[in-house]
C-alpha cells in the first residue's frame, strides 16, 4: 500500500506553518516532509508530530542563502566547513524527529567554477555526508531537478544522480525521485523507478504542467502510483505539489485512493 507524506511548504499554506501539522491529520496523511525545520526549534517540532500521530518521513539539509538564490551548497568548492556544519545540523534534527532520511541538494555551481571542480567538490562532500548519516543510522539521498525550475541546478537527471551515487559507492547515497522533475526531464518514469529500485529512498509526486495535484496535468498517477504498489516500493510518496486552488479543494485524488485502500 502506497503510503503518503504531506509536504507542509506546499499543502495546507492557509494556515500557519505550525498549524499543518494537524490539518495534514485531519486529512488523513499519516506522515509529513518540508525541506528546511531549521526555523522551528526540533523540541517543538517533535511535539507536534508526536501530538497529532504523524510521521517525519523527510527533511533536506542546510542548502545555504535560500532567499539570494542559493539552492545546496555540495558542488560549491571552498565551502567545506559550512556543508559539514550543515550535515550535523540535519543529523541532530533527523535524530530529534526521528526522520531516517534527508535530502542534499546539489546546488548550482559559483561562477567561474569549472565543472571538473563542482563535480570533485559534491563527490566529497557527499562521500563525507553518506558516512556521516550511515553513522547515524540515517540514510542520504539527493535529487536530480529540471532545470526549468532551477536553471543551472547540477544535477538534472535520474542518469546523473545515479552515476553520482555509483561513483561514491557502498550505499553511502540513495536518490530521492521525483516524478515532477523527471516528467519534465525525461519520462518513462514507472520504468525508471522499477530498474532503480533499489537506491530510491524517497519519492516525490506533483502533476506537469503547473506543478498542481495528481489529475491536473499529463501524468497518469493512477496507473503510477499503483505500479509502485506492485513493484513493492515501500517507502513514503511525498505530496509537494502546489494545489491548483486550495489545498482542500485538490484532495480529492487523495482522498478517493486512501479510501480505496
Amino acid at each position: 500500500m502506497v503510503r503518503f507524506a504531506a509536504n507542509l511548504n506546499f499543502l495546507f499554506t492557509e494556515a500557519p506553518f505550525l498549524d499543518r501539522f494537524e490539518l495534514a491529520r485531519q486529512h488523513g496523511f499519516e506522515a509529513v516532509e518540508y525541506p528546511f525545520p531549521y526555523e522551528n526549534p526540533a523540541e517543538v517540532l517533535a511535539q507536534r508530530l508526536r501530538e497529532h500521530g504523524l510521521t517525519q518521513a523527510l527533511i533536506n539539509l542546510p542548502a545555504g542563502d535560500w532567499a539570494a538564490g542559493e539552492r545546496g551548497m555540495a558542488c560549491h568548492p571552498g565551502r567545506t566547513e559550512e556543508f559539514r556544519e550543515g550535515v550535523a545540523e540535519a543529523i541532530r534534527y533527523a535524530r530529534a524527529l526521528d526522520c531516517p532520511r534527508a535530502n542534499c541538494l546539489a546546488g548550482i555551481p559559483p561562477d567561474g567554477v569549472s565543472t571538473e571542480e563542482a563535480v570533485n567538490a559534491l563527490l566529497e562532500n557527499l562521500e563525507y555526508a553518506g558516512q556521516a548519516f550511515r553513522d547515524a543510522g540515517l540514510q542520504l539521498l539527493i535529487e536530480p531537478i529540471n532545470t526549468r525550475d532551477i536553471p543551472g541546478f547540477f544535477l538534472n537527471t535520474s542518469a546523473q544522480g545515479l552515476a553520482v551515487i555509483e561513483e561514491i559507492g557502498d550505499g553511502l547515497v540513495g536518490l530521492q525521485y521525483d516524478a515532477y522533475h523527471m516528467q519534465i526531464m525525461e519520462g518513462d518514469l514507472a520504468r525508471t523507478v522499477e530498474e532503480h529500485l533499489g537506491v530510491i529512498g524517497h519519492i516525490q509526486i506533483a502533476d506537469n504542467p503547473g506543478r498542481h495535484e495528481p489529475g491536473t496535468g499529463e501524468v497518469n498517477y493512477d496507473f503510477f502510483l499503483n505500479h509502485l504498489d506492485a513493484i513493492g516500493y515501500e517507502g513514503w510518496v511525498g505530496c509537494e505539489y502546489a494545489p491548483a486552488t486550495t489545498t482542500e479543494a485538490g484532495l480529492g485524488w487523495f482522498t478517493s485512493y486512501v479510501q480505496q485502500d
